[in-house]
């Protein structure tokens, strides 16, 4: 008998060779119906695997990442089979599960695979994975390995598997298709309902543009037909709320080629937009303590050798600027950390002054390769909304659960309200990964672990995700689509202070090193704002909508009143501005819709002679007349209700 411990701490007592499956259908039939994959002792297996030690398991189904991850990847030996069966000669690569989906990576020799042929291969997929084809591991010789794809002219394979070490190799079969595979597979084809092929494109064998060019199958696959159609249209939404289409539509930033791939240009309406955001967390920065500060937009390539950026970032740097005297090196700023540490450094410091909170919206470069450039969420040159705390190892949890309120707060006044907290602590199996003594990493994690129950926030405990200079607690926020992104970071940091020699004098009279925490609520003033596009669909809230209202005349007459109307609007510091132009009101809305302003002032011959306005609401709502003072009235009421005041 073995013993097999589940999630809940519970130990069931099995014969020895017992399967996840069966494990699965000792605690209900139901469960057993649904599970695809499962991890014992950490490790993921098959549902089939024979569990012949004492160990921990967890079950997954469609539910958990885990499984879609598992299902997905089954999804892609199905495609495979398809391609083989579709294109004989062509030679597989590799099949990965990614987010949302798979792709196969094939060298198609002659056959060229194009969005026509991506019905032909969904039915092929569909028609086997009806069969209900078993996936199964089986390990096999290197020798073996090799001989089947030297024997099959799969060079591919072939260097795959002259990378590996004998007694590694596993092969997984299904129906009369083998493919090379470490595992992690559903129970058989047949859960696997609706398929699509979403798009074809060229990739590079290993990346390498020195290698041969191969074709990539993207897919994806789910366990229903309503599933995937509820995804298709997501999709459909999405490139309706596309912030390169937004940004555009709303004449917020541009690119040039001139200028530069990856370097965002602000027009007018985009820059007034990213100045009340940082002016609205600069307001929350200074009722907390913080001091802004400016720093270069370069410094000598030394700075960054001290700090380690150049060594995790000098290839993703650009290129050292030489000046005319000899031997002098600058380097776009990568990060604004270190320039940091030397204005702490600047004079010494005791004890009593700290913490010192520096905060700066600094821009910074990162070369992109041109392909893996995508609008504002992965650019070249892109602003952080940085600051960094110099506290003592005493001050960490009073300035951590500081630095989340303010998280919270941005969060709140933005409309992210679904969102988790990932805490990531060190792995205290292998001390030698990080830096720093035993007792200032327990007091670092202990104090971001009790803040964040403190706070209340809604988070998981990643061991071993700790960074080398200390732990640190992320947020994962969900979109308006559902989908997650990384907003808002809090890091605690023992490198940087020993690496730049930081010290205050103790009540000891001794001198001692600070601890950083290093926090970006935005992240990048770039990719949040891309977030935000998406997440809101181009309608911020009316505090940070670049126009809070547009005038429009009813005919030419009207222009004297609108411009009385707009003027009393900027009295109330409502944004607003006048369309007089000789078009149709029709028209003149419509416009205003796309421009997605939320309130449209309509004025003519009625509205003049009574001293109102006719207001309307983006989406078509008609609020009815009403004096100038009472829509002001009504505009600051949402906005007071929607912008949180921030409490220290």
């Amino acid at each position: 008998m073995i013993n097999i411990s589940l999630p809940d701490g519970s130990v069931k007592q099995m014969e020895n060779g017992v399967t996840p499956m069966d494990v699965a259908k000792s605690i209900s039939e139901g469960l057993a119906r649904n599970v695809i994959s499962a991890k014992f002792n950490n490790e993921t297996v098959e549902t089939s695997t024979p569990l012949t030690t004492d160990g921990s398991i967890v079950l997954f189904t469609w539910n958990n990442d885990e499984g879609k991850e598992a299902f997905r990847h089954s999804s892609s030996h199905v495609l495979a089979q398809a391609l083989l069966e579709l294109y004989p000669g062509i030679k597989l690569t590799i099949g990965p599960a990614i987010e949302n989906g798979f792709y196969y990576d094939v060298d198609t020799g002659d056959h060229v695979i194009s969005d026509k042929d991506f019905k032909r291969i969904e039915d092929k997929m569909l028609e086997i994975a009806r069969g209900k084809h078993d996936f199964k591991m089986r390990s096999v010789s290197k020798a073996e390995a090799l001989d089947k794809y030297k024997a099959e002219g799969n060079e591919y394979k072939v260097e795959l598997i002259e990378n590996l070490e004998d007694g590694t190799i596993t092969f997984c079969d299904h129906d009369s298709f083998t493919d090379l595979c470490r595992g992690g597979h559903i129970p058989n084809t047949g859960i696997i309902k609706a398929v699509k092929i979403m798009s074809v494109a060229g990739a590079y064998w290993r990346g390498d543009e020195n290698k041969p060019q191969l074709t990539r199958v993207y897919g994806t696959s789910f366990p229903k037909q309503k599933d995937l159609k509820q995804y298709l249209e997501l999709l459909e939404e999405a490139k309706k709320r596309d912030h390169r289409k937004l940004g555009k539509e709303l004449e917020l930033f541009t690119f040039s080629q001139k200028v530069g791939q990856g370097l965002p240009l602000w027009l007018p309406k985009g820059a007034a937009l990213r100045e009340r955001l940082e002016n609205f967390l600069k307001d929350a920065q200074k009722k907390a303590g913080y001091e802004m500060v400016v720093s270069p937009h370069i410094a000598q390539k030394e700075l960054y050798v001290t700090s380690g950026h150049y060594a995790k970032y000098g290839e993703d740097s650009f290129q050292p600027i030489n000046t005319p005297a000899d031997g002098e090196e600058f380097l776009l700023k990568p990060m604004n950390c270190p320039h940091h540490c030397e204005m702490y450094n600047a004079r010494p410091w005791s004890y009593k002054e700290l913490p010192k909170r520096y905060a700066e919206f600094g821009t910074v470069y990162r070369y992109e390769q041109s392909g893996e450039l995508h609008g504002l969420t992965r650019v070249r040159g892109f602003t952080q909304d940085d600051a960094h705390i110099f506290c003592t190892p005493d001050q960490i949890d009073y300035e951590f659960k500081n630095v989340i309120d303010l998280v919270l707060y941005v969060f709140g006044s933005l409309g992210f309200e679904n969102f988790t907290a990932q805490v990531s602590l060190r792995d205290p199996e292998k001390p030698e990964k990080y830096i720093g003594s035993e007792e200032n990493w327990e007091k670092a994690e202990n104090a971001i672990l009790n803040a964040a129950k403190e706070k209340g926030l809604n988070y998981v405990v990643e061991t071993g995700e700790a960074a080398f200079y200390g732990p640190k607690l992320d947020f994962m926020v969900k979109d308006a689509l559902g989908r997650s992104w990384q907003l808002g970071t809090i890091q605690v940091d023992y490198n940087l202070p020993e690496r730049f020699e930081l010290s205050y004098k103790g009540s000891d009279n001794e001198l001692h090193r600070p601890v950083m925490i290093h926090r970006a609520p935005f992240g990048s003033m770039e990719r949040f704002i891309a977030i935000l596009l998406e997440h809101t669909g181009g309608n911020f809230p009316l505090w940070l909508m670049p126009e809070q209202a547009i005038i429009l005349t009813l005919s030419e007459k009207y222009e004297k009143y609108a411009k009385k109307v707009l003027n009393l609007l900027e009295n109330h510091e409502i944004r607003a501005l006048a369309d007089n132009r000789s078009e149709t009101m029709g028209k003149k809305i419509r416009d205003a819709e796309m421009q997605k302003i939320p309130f449209m002032i309509i004025v003519g011959e009625q509205e003049e002679k009574d001293g109102t306005i006719s207001v309307r609401r983006h989406g078509g709502e008609n609020m009815g007349s009403m004096t100038v003072d009472a829509f002001a009235k009504a505009v600051q009421t949402e906005v007071e209700a929607t912008i949180k005041t921030f409490e220290v």
